[in-house]
């Protein structure tokens, strides 16, 4: 099967950096961005486009209202994004609770299963997502397990077996920064925020990850440039 590739593209980190390590490879013509009613759905959609420019693929917004409706997450639902100390980004006990106020319900299975439905119908035969082994620590659709599992249900529910690729499953938030300094990928243009601002908060979780993650690679001038 000649290969012809979607990615799911968030505009954050780590779907940035799967998209450049497996855009020639796995020849990635099409990226998916979903909007499901999270806070920062218009800046990750802005972000995105910019990405897709930026690698000359197409983009598809795929609207999901519905699923705002059903959840509870402070993502796109009611509450407040949690805040954490930097301190204990890896104190399970802490990051286990802050995992469940923002869980969407399904997220990543519905978001892998549209894309399946769309790579069916069009030939593709990959599906690259961001999954990567920090966010697996709290989040068990970040797993390899996940991945095997979901690959076995596209080979029964698909006809030319879309598989899912995580290129970032055994990565931590440092080795994927360095790899996309490697890889050059635009770091200008990524939005990892939980909220809706011009730039990266810094207080939700998911910044102090990836402010974390540049400090350690010493990128301060991007940390200057992307966040508040």
């Amino acid at each position: 099967m000649n290969k012809k590739s979607i990615v799911l593209l968030s505009s954050g980190l780590d779907s940035v950096v799967s998209l450049a390590i497996s855009k020639e490879e796995y020849n990635i013509t099409l990226a998916l961005t979903f909007d499901y009613g999270q806070k920062a759905a218009k800046r990750e959609i802005n972000s995105a486009k910019k990405i897709t420019d930026f690698y000359k693929i197409d983009h598809k917004v795929i609207k999901l209202d519905w699923l705002s409706e059903i959840s509870n997450s402070a993502l796109n639902g009611r509450g407040n994004i949690p805040k954490i100390n930097n301190n204990n980004l890896d104190n399970t006990s802490i990051t286990n609770e802050t995992a469940k106020a923002v869980w969407v319900p399904n997220r990543n299975g519905l978001f892998i299963n549209i894309a399946g439905a769309i790579a069916d119908a069009q030939g593709f035969s990959h599906i690259i997502i961001g999954a990567n082994k920090e966010e697996g620590a709290t989040f068990k659709d970040n797993t390899n397990e996940f991945i095997t599992a979901v690959n076995l249900s596209l080979k029964n529910s698909t006809n030319n077996n879309v598989q899912v690729l995580a290129p970032m499953i055994n990565f931590n938030k440092t080795e994927i920064v360095k790899k996309g300094i490697e890889l050059n990928i635009p770091f200008n243009d990524i939005y990892s925020c939980y909220k809706d601002n011009t730039k990266h908060c810094g207080q939700c979780e998911s910044c102090l990850r990836l402010k974390r993650a540049l400090q350690a690679n010493n990128k301060y001038d991007i940390i200057k440039e992307i966040f508040e």
